[in-house]
């Protein structure tokens, strides 16, 4: 298994020069903040140049200061508690121009996920929710309105979606007792992980049903449970899950298995119009 950054910077500690040390003293102290920094601002913080915070990244096998951070952040984002991301966030944003620099994170998450999108299991992933006999969908506390995107698509598109809706762990098991290998189960959950939505991902690969994580990374809980894993960018401007990224990969997947589908929804959606028309769901606009 690869050394986490923590580990590496133990391992090497009797080898650092003092400045390194002392790098190495900060990050461990406070790693909540110092992913968070560039190299820059933890150079200033602890009182050494930039250049020798970039230098300790190499030494420690990091090709150049980002991947050290990012690494680092991958780690620590799943301790923050709300109180400590209001901390980081107050340290991050300062006095910046708050809604440009939340925009210019989610448009960053969105180009990192395009670019690292595992492609083969995105066609596996809508293979098999074209396939399933039941569509069973799980997202709880943030990642509920994303559970509820898709639900709300799908229940268009397909005969039998479940939306697992739990107060409870109980809950879940309760609505997925009957599921089977021909079904498939999409769960959703990022930092701080739904112990909920990690469960329910383990009892369906139990029961041989296909599972489809979409979650920040592979070494997401979820990812151990998935048949099929689409990892999706997320971070927080402050106790605030950014969750831009892990829509786009949603509507993505919706758009591919409706071009799959593209006859019966056609039907579908020429039913529905009647449907709305006669009940008047929509306003109409006047032309």
């Amino acid at each position: 298994m690869e050394e986490s950054l923590i580990e590496k910077i133990q391992n090497g500690m009797t080898g650092f020069s003092k400045k390194q040390k002392n790098i190495a003293k900060y990050i461990i102290e406070h790693y909540d903040k110092a992913a968070f920094m560039t190299a820059s601002k933890l150079g200033s913080a602890i009182g050494v140049s930039e250049s020798t915070v970039v230098r300790f990244a190499a030494e420690i096998g990091y090709e150049g200061y980002p991947k050290m951070q990012r690494a680092l952040a991958e780690m620590v984002r799943t301790k923050l508690t709300s109180v400590q991301r209001i901390e980081v966030a107050s340290d991050r944003l300062g006095d910046a121009d708050l809604a440009n620099t939340v925009f210019e994170s989610d448009i960053d998450k969105i180009r990192m996920t395009m670019e690292e999108l595992d492609h083969n299991a995105f066609d596996k992933a809508v293979d098999a929710i074209i396939a399933a006999k039941r569509i069973f969908i799980l997202g709880v506390r943030s990642s509920a309105s994303l559970a509820s995107f898709i639900g709300f698509y799908f229940t268009q598109m397909f005969d039998d979606v479940r939306q697992i809706r739990t107060s409870s762990t109980a809950e879940v098991f309760e609505q997925m007792i009957r599921m089977e290998p021909d079904d498939v189960l999409i769960g959703i959950s990022f930092p701080r992980y739904s112990s909920r939505t990690v469960k329910a991902m383990q009892y369906a690969h139990k029961k041989g049903a296909t599972t489809i994580g979409i979650t920040d990374s592979m070494l997401s809980p979820l990812a151990s449970a998935a048949s099929h894993v689409l990892v999706a960018k997320s971070d927080m401007a402050s106790f605030v899950d950014s969750l831009v990224a892990p829509l786009s990969v949603i509507n993505a997947l919706i758009v591919a298995v409706g071009m799959r589908k593209s006859v019966e929804l056609t039907d579908a959606f020429n039913r529905l119009e009647s449907v709305w028309e006669e009940y008047q769901v929509y306003e109409k606009q006047a032309l």
